[in-house]
């Protein structure tokens, strides 16, 4: 049987809805990203989905960029990937029959998102816990954990049901006095826009520092598992999107300042904390 334009058209956008769904890894990274990138689009444009929906797709974008990275792509080549993508969608009429079976493919492909409440984003070498169930107390919805010396660090977002969602770092000491500060320190992207992949922070000059805005005694459930007394240390809204902008293969850290000039670190990874922020964003169940 003879396959006309049309339907090849439709083939090639119902793969792209088939690649686009959580799970799937048979297609290459790029090729991932490339299609999750033009269904995001499409929908941009056309209006397709619920914004939870929405929020898992942007989710997927940031799972298929951070594979493709770390697969040993380049911001440039994924840059001109998106641009493609998105090229592509705007051709592409909100009316057609092809983009409804697509759109159709992606909204069963991601309803069971919806249901999940929790969910784990890889890191280089550790991952970043997300957590989307409402508790009355704070708890962390997106954690990674760390150590200084013999303390243990978690650092990400806290909420509750009564409480927004804030960057914070929680550290329970032992051994030494309280710092009097912290600060997060990592690549300042407007000075040194390419990705810093060695594993430690890049030179002083090209590094910007987000101090915490506060401090107050950590909650219970906040505390590693057999601590029983921590800090919790209050970062602005802007330290999120400063390690959001991150290559997902790069690291941060988490310095402790003490009253004697001393300072203590604790090193976390970017890996995609933007993705796990993106899935808070589908809402608390």
């Amino acid at each position: 049987m003879r396959i006309g334009p049309s339907s090849r058209r439709t083939q090639a956008l119902i793969a792209a809805a088939l690649v686009a769904a959580p799970g799937l890894a048979e297609a290459a990274p790029v090729d991932r990203y490339y299609e999750r990138s033009f269904i995001q689009a499409a929908n941009g444009r056309c209006g397709l989905f619920q914004p939870e929906l929405s929020a898992a797709l942007t989710a997927a974008v940031w799972q298929a960029r951070g594979a493709a990275l770390r697969a040993g792509g380049n911001d440039r080549d994924l840059a001109e990937t998106a641009a493609r993508a998105r090229a592509r969608a705007a051709a592409t009429r909100c009316d057609s029959a092809d983009l409804k079976t697509v759109s159709g493919r992606v909204r069963e492909a991601f309803s069971g998102w919806s249901r999940l409440t929790r969910m784990s984003f890889p890191g280089d070498r550790t991952n970043w816990s997300a957590d989307r169930a409402a508790y009355a107390r704070p708890t962390w919805r997106l954690m990674q954990g760390s150590r200084t010396g013999v303390s243990p660090v978690r650092f990400g977002v806290i909420g509750g049901i009564h409480r927004p969602d804030q960057m914070a770092a929680v550290v329970s000491w032992r051994g030494r006095s309280r710092p009097t500060g912290v600060r997060i320190v990592l690549r300042d992207a407007h000075v040194a826009p390419r990705p810093w992949l060695a594993r430690e922070l890049p030179p002083p000059s090209q590094r910007r520092a987000i101090w915490a805005a506060g401090v107050e005694a950590a909650d219970a459930g906040l505390l590693v598992d057999g601590q029983k007394a921590g800090q919790m240390w209050i970062f602005p809204a802007t330290a999120a999107e400063a390690i959001s902008t991150l290559d997902p293969r790069e690291v941060f850290v988490v310095e402790f300042l003490f009253r004697d000039g001393s300072l203590a670190r604790s090193t976390f990874e970017t890996g995609d904390f933007a993705a796990g922020r993106a899935f808070l964003s589908m809402g608390r169940v």
